[in-house]
């Protein structure tokens, strides 16, 4: 009988009509978003909306996204990561693949290994921990997380946190290198096409992979059979993936939205209780990765730069974005940075299931 005041909160903002739920959280995304692209930090257009998300939905908003809308989201970003898989990565890759493979290989066991021991020591629930410390993009494993019976929520908590973590260590280590502030992005017409006829292409390619995805009952079918379908019609030279910024900006706050209004207060107790090992366990990973850079740099002779970021755990756009600001090589670190999502992806169910199956 102690929640009265939270129990209160909640019927208080029941009172409101589901419309005006709706205006509260897109303003309140629009401002979060705008406040975290100012402080450069990174994925602001999917953490506002999830930050303003868990604000309502630990205040009892009864509004949700509609599962059509979340799936939708999904294609699209299967969309993005098959344009990230340039020419020039797969060159790169060609090049060093002992040498990718072999650092890969460490992370991943590394980042299994931690997921393991929170399990463990029951900091969080069930896989929970292995996917919130695979080393993958952050919105796409809450969305495997979810297909394969994970808390999504708990997991969203665990990969932002790692994402801030890393994009701060990172811009820190090439502001050392370079001299000079990074994260400075060029300007982009929000509303822009560059190509209606790609852009078409796109969607249809979009939803044509999303529905066999859908069909075929694969987990994260919606994210896997897009992205699978788009890089190989893109290697083809049969179509060119066009994402617009603003079609970006609606995918990141419909997965933001659809995680955050899932936030409860008990949920958001337990992740402020996990935090301080969430952080440990981020921190030790960020520093097993900058031990593989330091091999990197004395076993090959890969610049330091462009070592560390190629072995940075996460925060993938983050680190593109680094990259480009500076004097590292973009090729060979994004060519680390796909191909270990891409393993991630492939090995990701199987591992989590045994990883279950042990705890």
């Amino acid at each position: 009988m102690t929640p009265q005041p939270e129990a209160g909160a909640a019927a208080a903002f029941k009172t409101i009509s589901r419309h005006w739920q709706w205006g509260i959280l897109v303003a309140g995304s629009m401002l979060v978003a705008a406040i975290l692209a100012a402080l450069h930090l990174p994925a602001a257009l999917l953490m506002g909306p999830m930050l303003a998300g868990i604000a309502l939905g630990s205040n009892g908003a009864s509004i949700a996204v509609p599962r059509r809308a979340v799936l939708a989201s999904q294609t699209i970003v299967g969309c993005l990561i098959a344009r990230s898989i340039t020419g020039d990565i797969v060159a790169a890759f060609v090049k060093d693949w002992p040498l990718l493979l072999a650092v890969v290989a460490a992370i991943i066991a590394t980042s299994c290994l931690i997921g393991w021991s929170l399990s463990r020591l029951q900091v969080l629930p069930g896989t929970t921990a292995v996917w919130g410390s695979a080393p993958g993009g952050a919105s796409v494993m809450m969305i495997m997380a979810g297909a394969f019976g994970a808390d999504a929520r708990l997991v969203a908590f665990m990969q932002y946190v790692r994402v801030v973590l890393v994009a701060a260590v990172a811009s820190a280590v090439a502001r050392l290198w370079v001299g000079a502030p990074i994260g400075a992005s060029t300007q982009v017409a929000f509303f822009s096409v560059d190509s209606w006829q790609a852009f078409a292409a796109t969607l249809l390619t979009a939803a044509a992979g999303g529905g066999l995805g859908i069909a075929l009952r694969i987990p994260a079918g919606a994210l896997l059979m897009p992205m699978a379908l788009a890089a190989s019609l893109e290697a083809a030279g049969v179509l060119t993936i066009v994402l617009p910024p603003w079609l970006l900006a609606v995918t990141y706050a419909m997965l933001g939205w659809s995680i955050g209004l899932g936030f409860t207060r008990d949920i958001l107790s337990h992740a402020a209780r996990a935090l301080l090992p969430i952080t440990l366990a981020i921190l030790i990973m960020i520093g097993v990765c900058g031990g593989l850079a330091v091999l990197l740099v004395y076993a090959a002779g890969i610049a330091p730069l462009t070592a560390y970021l190629a072995t940075s755990p996460g925060g993938m756009d983050s680190v593109a974005i680094i990259g480009a600001a500076s004097s590292a090589d973009l090729s060979f670190v994004m060519a680390l940075q796909v191909m270990r999502l891409v393993i991630v992806l492939m090995i990701g169910p199987p591992l989590a299931r045994a990883i279950a199956r042990r705890l």
